[in-house]
């Protein structure tokens, strides 16, 4: 009964939505008609994965209202901002781009919309509301979907709209989406989070764990393989814990065994996995699929046992490398990329050489080090014992320094091996070469005589970079 109830409610805010993007489209119509020129969008994203997820949503329901994407440099009738709040200089960017966009008189105005976790802060809602107020619409994480009826109620009102959610409703499948890229693709399998780190502000944002039921999630993979898609990146703040909130267990790892069999799709991947969380049940499905592939983000944040419970971490520096172990006992090959945090408060010395100790023992081949960020509404902003600016900052020199000595050292060792490449397209860093990776995550820059876009390739790597690897293809047929 709860299930049909929830089959009928997402009918109805669908059905509902499209009403408001019809209604939008008949005035981007009567605009186009008038002007000769189809009225543009500009998406913009900060912050995670999901937000590039999300931005793509809100690109689908300006397709589908009448709208164009605007041209590089050209500015938009509607600019879009989807926002971060984990770190206080992702807040401090946004308010840059409101400033630049304050229109002068006379001055083309364009409606500006903001959404993301920053909406969800209540402070930030009354900074927006008082200091900017050429922003015409505000609207959080957990009502995204209903921003084609905010539009039209500013479009045809004149009046700011602001209009975010306390709490979170269930998930609304059907919410149009346009693509980013052609080849791989993001697919959310859930919102929220219930872990409560002291640091994070992501549960307060984002709302609790509800995971999306797994035959939608099956059905919106079949329809990227169908489009072409060769690989998707599963998303969710803790994958591992899907299903839990469904009464399920191992529900994710049942997942990755159903997205296998989809034909067409030649990679899976996930991200991201809460240490507390990882399963045996998981490590056999990453040894057992074939497209499953070998890379695991990892975040231990800390090294220091005594910083991982004031940050209610709920593990210790030695199950975090037990379980390193552990996966690489059963996955040899398999690579790790992490989240680090630098100068988490009470972080001592010898705290911070803990974290050192993980990073030189576990040998990661990527870590995202960050400085800690106070956030408004967390356990840790209210602790005493701040560490000092320049304290952290020497010693996330000194941890750089290290993984980056440690990345170069492993990417050295992939000089004259062949690998297996998805071909995603021209590369960003040299234009006469193409760009892809390979399984375990390593990004390859290389030459190719012809577009291989959306193939899987061999390629021979003839030189390590810090941070990639240049290669050459292989032609179909050859050996290295």
């Amino acid at each position: 009964m709860a299930e049909r109830k929830a089959l009928q409610r997402n009918e109805e805010l669908i059905q509902k939505q499209y009403v408001y993007i019809d209604k939008v489209r008949e005035i981007t119509g009567e605009k186009a008609n008038t002007e000769g020129r189809r009225p543009t969008y500009d998406v913009r994203v900060f912050g995670c994965q999901m937000n590039e997820l999300e931005s793509e949503q809100l690109a689908g329901m300006l397709d589908e209202m009448g709208f164009a994407k605007a041209a590089p440099g050209e500015q938009a009738d509607v600019i879009v901002f989807d926002t971060c709040c984990v770190r206080e200089n992702a807040e401090e960017k946004i308010y840059g781009h409101l400033g630049l966009l304050k229109p002068s008189p006379g001055e083309k105005k364009s409606i500006i919309a903001i959404t993301g976790c920053m909406m969800q802060q209540p402070h930030v809602v009354e900074k927006i509301r008082k200091s900017y107020h050429h922003v015409g619409i505000v609207f959080g994480t957990h009502n995204l979907y209903t921003f084609p009826e905010l539009l039209y109620r500013h479009l045809t009102q004149g009046k700011r709209v602001f209009d975010v959610w306390d709490s979170e409703g269930q998930i609304v499948e059907g919410t149009p989406i346009t693509r980013a890229e052609k080849v791989k693709a993001w697919v959310s399998i859930m919102q929220g989070c219930n872990n409560f780190c002291s640091y994070c502000i992501v549960p307060y944002v984002r709302g609790r764990e509800r995971s999306r039921k797994k035959e939608d999630i099956v059905d919106e993979v079949k329809r990227l393989a169908e489009a072409g898609y060769k690989e998707i990146t599963l998303l969710g703040q803790n994958v591992n814990s899907y299903g839990n909130d469904l009464g399920k267990t191992d529900a994710f790892a049942d997942l990755l065994y159903a997205l296998n069999d989809i034909g067409g799709i030649e990679r899976i991947r996930f991200t991201t996995s809460h240490p507390k969380d990882l399963s045996d049940s998981l490590i056999t499905a990453i040894k057992e699929l074939p497209k499953l592939c070998e890379h695991l983000h990892l975040p231990f944040q800390s090294g220091s046992t005594r910083i991982l419970k004031e940050m209610n971490r709920k593990y210790t520096k030695e199950q975090y490398l037990a379980l390193v172990d552990r996966v690489r006992g059963s996955i040899p090959d398999i690579s790790f990329t992490t989240d680090i945090i630098v100068g988490f408060p009470g972080e001592t010395e010898e705290d911070f050489e803990d974290t050192l100790d993980v990073v030189r023992k576990v040998r990661f081949d990527q870590a995202f080090t960050f400085l800690y960020s106070k956030r408004t509404g967390t356990r840790a902003a209210e602790l005493e014992n701040q560490v000092p600016e320049d304290v952290k900052k020497e010693r996330f020199l000194r941890l750089v320094e290290l993984q980056n000595s440690i990345t170069a050292e492993i990417n050295r060792t992939y000089e004259g091996k062949t690998v297996e490449v998805l071909v995603e397209g021209i590369s960003r860093y040299n234009e006469t070469m193409y760009t892809g990776r390979t399984r375990n995550y390593k990004l390859i820059n290389f030459t190719s005589p012809e577009d291989l876009t959306g193939k899987l390739v061999q390629v021979k790597i003839i030189r390590a970079w810090p941070f990639w690897l240049e290669g050459t293809v292989i032609p179909e047929g050859e050996t290295s």
